[in-house]
């Protein structure tokens, strides 16, 4: 049987009647608390291994890409690491493809929306602002009606937004209220319930999922789970995403959070680990490179110059410059041993 909320739900009628947070169900089940403590573990893990990296530059360079490569492809804008890092310098960005621009933006609005945490917590100005660097437009909350979203197979309206402006941040206002005043509920809950909430009520014409994984992931580092938004949350989504799909919907349709709050615990233990495992792989390569690098190019060795390359894989005479390492002839010459060793390839590209 459909409980109250879902029997108010009609996919093709805008759900005006989206129901406030806190949930009226209960949300703090066993199961839910116990994928809860692991989630909590494993952050604690990532959060030390971020800790222990000598450059945090190398991981904010690295891990957030990737999760930005990840999330656009859940709404189907595909790109390759490798084009991410090669265009991922500002002055590089206007001879990407548009899926690629596409997917820096996503970074982009990471960093600006990590940046804004110093000025407020987690809210729906957090939101436009992340939306609008995503969607390079000076965009707003939404005054006309969302897009209704379609099964993929059968083409029929599965969910139909909210409309109206001032319902729209009446809604985002209680989400705000919940995420930072329900206290007594875990993070990591609030952060899966509010995730569900934020895509609910659908605010914008566009850039809806997008914007609200990378609320997932400063919500965590406003909440002290992570030092920087270095989780790659959204790897796990796309691995699993009619599930992450149907769970939302499960949720609207018979308000069915469970199982959607297991999905989102599990996501964050699960990405959580291999992130871990990713961020010892870089320190081992850190080390491995500039052991040899020392033993096989001393004249131009430096600890620097080493992580250098790791903040930057598509690494520049400018950058070496700009690092204060060299200046221009003398930077040359440093990229140019590296290549010798093996360490980089040359590439040529207009002038550079």
């Amino acid at each position: 049987m459909p409980t109250t909320a879902g029997a108010r739900f009609q996919p093709a009628r805008p759900y005006n009647d989206l129901p406030r947070l806190p949930p009226a169900a209960e949300i703090e089940t066993r199961a839910v608390l116990k994928a809860c403590i692991e989630a909590r573990a494993a952050l604690a893990e990532l959060k030390v291994a971020g800790e222990l990296i000598p450059n945090p530059a190398i991981l904010i360079n690295t891990i957030p890409l990737l999760e930005a490569r990840a999330s656009s492809a859940i709404e189907n804008i595909v790109t390759t690491a490798d084009r991410l890092f090669r265009f991922a310098q500002d002055d590089e960005r206007g001879h990407a493809d548009p899926a690629t621009k596409e997917a820096l933006r996503y970074w982009t609005a990471l960093r600006r929306g990590h940046e804004s945490l110093a000025r407020r917590p987690v809210s729906t100005t957090t939101a436009i602002e992340v939306c609008r660097a995503l969607r390079n437009l000076d965009i707003d909350i939404r005054r006309v009606p969302g897009t209704a979203l379609s099964s993929q197979s059968t083409g029929d309206v599965v969910y139909t937004p909210p409309v109206g402006e001032s319902r729209l941040r009446d809604f985002l206002a209680n989400w705000e209220r919940f995420l930072h005043e329900q206290t007594t509920i875990d993070p990591l809950i609030r952060m899966a319930i509010g995730h569900y909430q934020f895509e609910a009520i659908h605010p914008f014409t566009d850039g809806n999922g997008r914007t609200g994984r990378i609320l997932n992931l400063l919500f965590l580092v406003e909440q002290g789970l992570l030092a920087a938004p270095v989780l790659y949350l959204s790897g796990a989504i796309i691995r699993s995403k009619s599930d992450y799909y149907r769970l939302l919907l499960a949720v609207t349709t018979a308000e069915e959070w469970e199982p959607w709050l297991l999905f989102m615990l599990n996501a964050v233990t699960t990405t959580a680990r291999w992130t871990t495992e990713k961020i010892r792989a870089i320190r081992e390569l850190v080390e491995t490179t500039a052991a040899d690098v020392h033993r096989r190019a001393s004249g131009v060795y430096s600890r620097e110059l080493v992580e250098l390359v790791f903040v930057q894989p598509y690494c520049r005479i400018g950058n070496v410059v700009d690092a204060g390492l060299a200046q221009r002839q003398t930077a040359s010459e440093y990229l140019k041993a590296l290549c010798a060793i093996g360490v980089l390839q040359e590439r040529k590209a207009g002038r550079e």
